[in-house]
């Protein structure tokens, strides 16, 4: 192995031993996740570049499926709306391009996760704070606490990781684990 895969392997490793602690956390969202999900509301998701990519990865494992079937599940991914968020961040600015989307498709009791490496992106937090003033559960996962966004959503969690790269593969792995979570309470097999 060459000497910056054998670094990157190590980074990794670090960052996920200090995750497990939260284990217990992300079996709680997947139980209320699948029971808000079945009950009819649904998920938003949010975040910039690769994060963006994160948030858009789970909501499409839950539109079409993990690795067992069952039927679609309500999820958004706000970025992803294309013309909806140009248009807000054209017309509104950068920091209303989520949170204008939160006030249109929430609903109380819905659940928004916001994606962040640094926690601190203003249109992040401003969605956070839309969908707090709506009653919508608030999540993140983010790299390094602290920072503005794990303060402000109902519940985070932080990646001790130096790189946004780390940051954001341990996000994808947050993610799956999370939808297996899901798939486990809503009974599909793989």
């Amino acid at each position: 192995m060459s000497e910056h895969l054998d670094d990157h392997a190590a980074r990794l490793h670090a960052a996920l031993d200090g995750v497990v602690t939260s284990t217990p956390r992300l079996a709680r969202w997947g139980r209320h996740l699948a029971a808000v999900l079945s009950d009819g509301g649904r998920l938003l998701t949010c975040g910039n570049g690769g994060s963006a990519a994160e948030a858009q990865h789970l909501t499409g494992e839950l539109v079409g499926r993990f690795e067992g079937e069952r039927r679609p599940l309500s999820a958004i991914a706000l970025h992803a709306e294309t013309s909806s968020a140009t248009a807000i961040a054209n017309d509104y600015g950068l920091d209303e391009m989520f949170a204008r989307q939160v006030r249109a498709h929430a609903r109380t009791g819905d659940v928004l996760l916001c994606l962040s490496t640094s926690g601190r992106s203003p249109n992040v937090l401003t969605a956070a704070k839309a969908a707090h003033e709506l009653g919508v559960t608030t999540w993140s996962m983010t790299g390094r606490e602290p920072n503005p966004l794990a303060s402000l959503v109902d519940e985070s969690i932080p990646v001790d990781a130096p790189s946004v790269s780390t940051v954001q593969e341990i996000h994808l792995v947050l993610v799956h684990a999370l939808c297996a979570e899901i798939d486990a309470a809503l009974g599909s097999a793989p």
